[in-house]
């Protein structure tokens, strides 16, 4: 087993040497198998830790340049000693730009309220309909049409901006199994000018 596989695994999750030489062994030294078999596992603690109690963060602030947009975000976690690593920092940073990059409305679906999808999905029975779309299809496709909604003004649903393969969803969970405590995005307030 290579020792600069372990090395670039550990550099691309963060996961520790352990676990990326346990990964490597699971998957016959497969890189990409083992990739994706230590962000499974980062799910798999992430889903467990979601539960937990977060009674600490930080106030990440971000001014764009030229100072037409700023962002204050709340980003949570369990510990002071989670709150002031690098890690959580940059975490906290880069959520930060994509709020001022795509300027979402709410972090999760569930913040949508009811008038606002029933309009949507109002405006997409009105298209499908002089589509001439089949019955059969216009449940899958109103579903396709409110998740491109929610990934519009939704946060955790929008693909990345420096790598649009990820949702910050899926960035968030990565961290979470990554750093080993239950991060959330308590809120954001984005002002531009």
């Amino acid at each position: 087993m290579s020792k600069d596989l372990i090395k670039d695994l550990r550099a691309k999750t963060g996961a520790g040497m352990n676990d990326c030489h346990l990964a490597l062994k699971e998957n016959d030294n497969d890189y990409d198998k083992a990739l994706s078999w230590l962000r499974k596992k980062g799910e798999k603690i992430a889903t467990k830790k979601q539960d937990r109690e977060i009674k600490e963060g930080l106030i990440e602030a971000y001014i764009h340049p030229g100072g037409k947009v700023g962002v204050l975000l709340e980003l949570g976690c369990e510990t002071d000693f989670v709150a002031k690593t690098d890690d959580f920092k940059n975490l906290a940073h880069e959520i930060a730009l994509q709020i001022a990059a795509t300027s979402p409305e709410y972090i999760t679906p569930e913040e949508v309220p009811a008038e606002l999808i029933e309009k949507e999905k109002d405006v997409y029975a009105e298209q499908l309909k002089k589509e001439g779309k089949p019955a059969e299809m216009l449940e899958k496709i109103m579903a396709g049409k409110l998740d491109k909604f929610y990934s519009d003004i939704c946060l955790l649903k929008q693909p990345y901006i420096k790598d649009d393969s990820m949702t910050i969803e899926k960035m968030l969970t990565d961290s979470i199994g990554r750093i080993g405590e239950n991060i959330r995005i308590d809120r954001f307030t984005r002002y531009s000018l």
